[in-house]
């Protein structure tokens, strides 16, 4: 071990992650290190009479947990702040929280929206919108990224599989991020339920304005579709249609976001892209391996469990970390170094096993437009003004990012 690697370590008992100041006032880089290196399954203590749970933080520990969901289940919640509450009402309900064949039966009927027509024209708005996005601020001379076109591009694409109107999908974009963060410091939890509440209101009435029509969008599908037998309620077509709202929408967002701003303090990376010298694949894989939105999704243990010497009770809830798990150094060389041609490149960040994220296919498709469309119209990407980091204890990025374009 250097003598930069020691003084790198970090007091891991006096780190808090539930508090969302903590990702602003640390280099969670090294706090992720020393996580690793010092106690990679660890006990975290509890927070305001809440309970403690265990940090995962290596990526083969991830990976073994992702794969067992009947010894870690998804069901009492998938996130830090609805598993030290008590648990999540919709757990068994929503694909997101559903383990085994109910999971596997509403999977399936959502899949059936993504059949490979509707996605290769959803990627080809999807491409055509982001061009005329970029090219119109390429135009300008630069944006607020974050704001005027990260923004604009998941939202849009989600809400045209949901069906959702144009007039309001602004809204629901402000609500949808309001529900697990903050674009400053003041956030309450409570601010973020009755966001989550909102969004649930407004599918409630959009689920009964359609009731007994048909249509080929993911809520007409969830509500004709049986499921053990029988049709889903009403307000489990509604738990579902949120649920695909954030899964779709926060992790293209945060992830061009943060493409964009590596890109930006990356010149040697942006040259190579610029240059075909790295593939459109690859450097999308790595942008969200290097971003990692969300930094970190939640299990509950069934039974005991013993993990790499650890037991695990249970009961207990266990936090696995993507953003620590995609700076592995035993599994991806050189982790710190941005490398747009990196392959093979391993990430967790859609999950892995039962629970892969359903979206795969179009944020991939997402970044990959953007990244085009810089390198096709925009001869320089830099910051133009600090940037501001998301206020959250779940996503990881930038709330705005001002850059200037160069033509190209």
């Amino acid at each position: 071990m250097t003598t930069t690697d020691r003084l790198a370590e970090v007091d891991l008992a006096a780190i808090n992650l539930v508090d969302p100041q903590t990702y602003l006032d640390n280099d969670m880089a090294a706090v992720w290190r020393s996580y690793r290196r010092q106690e990679p399954i660890f006990r975290h203590r509890g927070v305001d009479g809440q309970p403690g749970f265990w940090v995962v933080s290596r990526h083969h520990d991830n990976s073994a947990i992702y794969r067992d969901s009947r010894r870690f289940t998804i069901e009492r919640g998938n996130m830090l702040s609805t598993l030290l509450a008590g648990g999540d009402s919709a757990g068994g309900r929503m694909v997101s929280v559903a383990d085994g064949p109910r999971h596997r039966d509403l999977r399936g009927v959502i899949l059936k929206a993504f059949s490979q027509r509707a996605l290769d024209y959803v990627a080809e708005r999807v491409r055509a919108y982001t061009r005329e996005l970029i090219t119109e601020a390429v135009d300008r001379g630069g944006c607020d990224f974050a704001q005027d076109i990260a923004a604009r591009i998941p939202i849009n694409t989600i809400c045209d599989l949901l069906g959702i109107p144009e007039p309001d999908r602004p809204q629901l974009l402000e609500l949808n991020k309001r529900a697990v963060s903050s674009d400053e410091p003041g956030h309450t939890e409570l601010d973020a339920r009755m966001a989550r509440s909102e969004i649930v209101m407004y599918f409630t009435e959009l689920v009964q304005d359609r009731a007994g029509r048909q249509g080929d969008d993911v809520i007409s599908l969830l509500a004709g579709t049986r499921v053990d037998g029988e049709y889903l309620s009403g307000h489990d077509v509604v738990l579902n249609c949120y649920g695909l709202l954030v899964a779709g929408e926060e992790t293209s967002r945060c992830s061009m976001i943060g493409g964009v701003h590596a890109l930006a303090t990356h010149p040697a990376e942006w040259a190579r892209l610029r240059a075909g010298e790295v593939g459109l694949d690859t450097a999308t894989e790595e942008v969200l391996r290097w971003s990692t939105p969300v930094m970190h999704v939640g299990r509950t243990a069934t039974e005991d469990v013993e993990l790499d010497g650890t037991t695990i009770r249970s009961g207990d809830i266990v936090t696995l970390w993507a953003s620590s798990a995609n700076s592995d150094g035993d599994v991806f060389d050189d982790p710190d170094t941005l490398d747009l041609g990196r392959s093979p490149n391993k990430h967790l960040t859609f999950g892995f096993g039962p629970h892969f994220c359903l979206g795969v296919f179009l944020a991939r498709a997402e970044i990959s437009a953007v990244l085009d469309a810089l390198r096709t119209h925009a001869s320089a990407v830099e910051l133009a003004g600090p940037p501001r980091r998301i206020y959250s204890n779940v996503l990881n990025g930038f709330s705005r990012l001002p850059v200037s374009f160069a033509e190209a």
